[in-house]
């Protein structure tokens, strides 16, 4: 069984959504530990009900995010984890923590990459009058939000629609596609080389995985 760790920052729904995913056996691995940079998070308590180990470490203990960085790979590696999985993390991580876990360092991100790196996305959305929106599972990489994307899901936008309808829409789709890249991963069905994402021995195209192909 492969070595899951996810690190949030917040509600930690994209974590219950991997939680349920290995409970149903959809995801062939074990999540060993979870890791947020805030101690209130929500995501913590749902990893204590899952009884998985939840740890919170605040940058203010740290001169540097270098320093916090090191600690939490030090952490982190005590966990043994084949893939660390971003849930939400909303601190920009260290070169040196990407470099360390490069080709196992998963992220989700509320937007169809290249288009809204960065945060406000759902707003950006509406502010630019986008028909269509939607959330990229990717490879991390020193670029924020830059590394090869492995699958994306595509929403609708409607007249009127508000930022939380928008976040609700994308959300769920989120809870679809993380989990089934993370079992691609742990199955070893997935990897990154060459600064492209490899599905089954296939180079993915900069969109990543497309299903009606």
């Amino acid at each position: 069984m492969k070595n899951i760790v996810v690190l949030i920052s917040g509600n930690g729904s994209n974590l219950q959504a991997i939680i349920d995913a290995c409970k149903q056996k959809k995801i062939n691995g074990t999540l060993r530990a979870v890791f947020s940079n805030k101690a209130d998070a929500f995501g913590l308590e749902r990893a204590r009900e899952a009884n998985i180990p939840a740890h919170a470490l605040s940058a203010d203990q740290f001169a540097s995010r270098d320093a916090f960085d090191r600690e939490l790979m030090q952490e982190i590696d005590a966990f043994a984890p084949d893939v660390v999985v971003l849930a939400g993390y909303m601190r920009i991580l260290s070169p040196a923590f990407v470099a360390h876990y490069a080709g196992r360092l998963l992220n989700i991100h509320p937007s169809l990459l290249p288009k809204y790196p960065g945060l406000h996305t759902h707003r950006q959305v509406l502010e630019n009058g986008d028909e269509e929106h939607g959330t990229s599972v990717h490879f991390v990489t020193d670029e924020l939000d830059g590394g090869p994307v492995i699958l994306q899901a595509k929403v609708p936008v409607f007249e009127g629609d508000t930022e939380e309808e928008i976040t609700e829409r994308v959300q769920s789709q989120e809870h679809a596609i993380y989990p089934l890249v993370v079992s691609w991963f742990v199955d070893g069905r997935l990897k990154m080389d060459s600064n492209s994402a490899w599905l089954d021995g296939v180079r993915l195209p900069p969109e990543g995985y497309a299903a009606d192909e």
